[in-house]
């Protein structure tokens, strides 16, 4: 009698257990799709309110998109270095280059026929200098631009400080003392700007062209090599144990020392970038849609008649929002930390601070109110596409930060901002986009991302073991 009432409390608290189970994947399902409806309801707003709307409102779309793909793949290019340097990881260092590798293609197609927004940045040091200090920042704050905002839609606590970190600061650095201005004026826009089809053949260029130069020597030459050296210093050791061990299995006892040649080589190559097929994937498929990106908002230019929406806005009467030479931040393709600027300016300028006499709000990009603001609406969208995944999958969760963390949040967040506008974007504008669409400089900011990224690696080891030794913590760890 006993055994049976215990067997039946058993099996009510199971069922309680499933039950709740199964409400916490209802109230899941119920808010990722939820966001989907709310992103629909401000889409149909938006276009009663005026069809040159569904401009931005595409931003939005494409952000979702990349949202979704950020989070699904782990995507994060501080994950990428970080993990390559601190425990010998190449996988998503090895999404990063795939996805840039089939960008690049596209980029070169729609570049043959005039279907692309892209435009090169000035070349110089200032690229280097401020990947570098980007790269410092990246790693402290757990992710880069990109990754942070992904991140925030998990509801990552430390990610929100450091967007909002990477905000305040880029606006601040850009007004204050007038030096930026000095440096834009003096240095950076004197530099050349152009792209390798354009250095090496000039105007009105073929398909073959586009592709050998900007896809083939800028883009996927480099990233063979950098995949090369990724795999001979960090991943090949472990892939060659492994095809050792398998041969071995197969000589006979006195068959003697497995040699390997280049066929093993290439094999132990091709290991390392299928390791993660998910992270692979999911570069792949975000190649592709920032290709999709740039073909459909040049396509919407032509459609509504203008080269940036600053022109609508000026239409509409937002005279105020627009720069002086009419226009606001409207890159045309995935971009991050100009949009999360203005959003510190507009929030300074409601305070009295005035952020408009100063070249980088007051005559380039403008400070447009935050339902205007194309490239914000992107953002929004990275931040709403990877809560709703991250939903669907069970891996949204608010972690407040603890005070360490919370102070790398802010440091990384202000060195990533600084960073950004020294060089005239992040790990997506300044190299991403760059590199793919041809501009050499791109890979300045690379190496300058690395060298920050193993910076702050070496510095964040040597913490951990300082606080350790001050806790008094003996670990004694041996790995086999």
């Amino acid at each position: 009698m006993g055994n049976k009432i215990l067997q039946n409390a058993q099996y009510k608290l199971k069922e309680e257990r499933m039950n709740m189970a199964d409400d916490a994947d209802r109230r899941r399902k119920f808010w990722a799709f939820s966001v989907v409806g709310i992103m629909l309801i401000i889409s149909l707003w938006y276009y009663r309110v005026n069809p040159i709307y569904m401009y931005i409102i595409a931003y939005a779309w494409f952000g979702f998109a990349y949202g979704i793909l950020l989070q699904w793949g782990r995507f994060c290019f501080a994950s990428a270095w970080r993990d390559l340097f601190a425990i010998g990881v190449t996988r998503m260092f090895v999404g990063i280059m795939v996805a840039m590798g089939v960008f690049s293609v596209i980029m070169a197609v729609l570049a043959a026929n005039q279907l692309s927004t892209f435009h090169p940045g000035p070349l110089g040091i200032h690229e280097l200098v401020g990947g570098l200090i980007f790269g410092l920042g990246m790693v402290l704050a757990g992710g880069c631009a990109s990754g942070t905002l992904y991140k925030t839609g998990e509801g990552n606590g430390t990610s929100m400080l450091a967007l909002l970190a990477i905000s305040f600061s880029q606006a601040i650095f850009v007004d204050a003392q007038g030096w930026f201005d000095k440096l834009l004026r003096g240095y950076i826009f004197p530099q050349p700007k152009f792209t390798l089809a354009e250095k090496f053949f000039g105007k009105g260029l073929s398909l073959g062209e586009y592709f050998i130069a900007n896809s083939i020597i800028n883009t996927i030459i480099p990233t063979l090599i950098f995949l090369s050296l990724a795999y001979w210093f960090v991943a090949r050791k472990g892939i060659v144990r492994r095809i050792i061990e398998k041969k071995a299995a197969t000589l006979p006892a006195d068959g003697g020392d497995v040699k390997l040649g280049l066929k093993d080589e290439l094999y132990g190559f091709w290991q390392m970038i299928t390791a993660s097929k998910r992270t692979t994937l999911a570069g792949i498929l975000i190649g592709i849609i920032a290709g999709i990106h740039v073909m459909a908002m040049q396509s919407l230019r032509d459609k509504f008649g203008i080269e940036n929406f600053g022109q609508a806005l000026v239409k509409l009467g937002f005279v105020e929002e627009v720069s002086r030479r009419g226009t606001v931040f409207d890159p045309g393709y995935w971009y991050i930390t100009t949009q999360e600027a203005q959003v510190g300016a507009w929030v300074l300028e409601k305070f009295g601070w005035n952020m408009k006499d100063n070249i980088y709000f007051g005559v380039m990009n403008g400070i447009p109110e935050p339902w205007h603001n194309p490239a914000l609406l992107m953002s929004i969208g990275i931040i709403l596409g990877a809560a709703a995944i991250a939903l669907l999958n069970k891996e949204f969760k608010f972690k407040a930060p603890t005070k360490e963390l919370a102070v790398w949040g802010i440091l990384g967040g202000t060195l990533m901002g600084l960073g950004a506008r020294i060089a005239l974007g992040c790990n997506i504008g300044a190299f991403y986009i760059r590199v793919a669409g041809g501009d050499p400089g791109g890979w300045l900011f690379f190496l300058g991302m690395g060298g920050g990224a193993l910076a702050s690696v070496k510095f964040l080891n040597w913490w951990t073991e300082r606080q350790l030794k001050e806790e008094d913590f003996d670990i004694d760890i041996e790995i086999e």
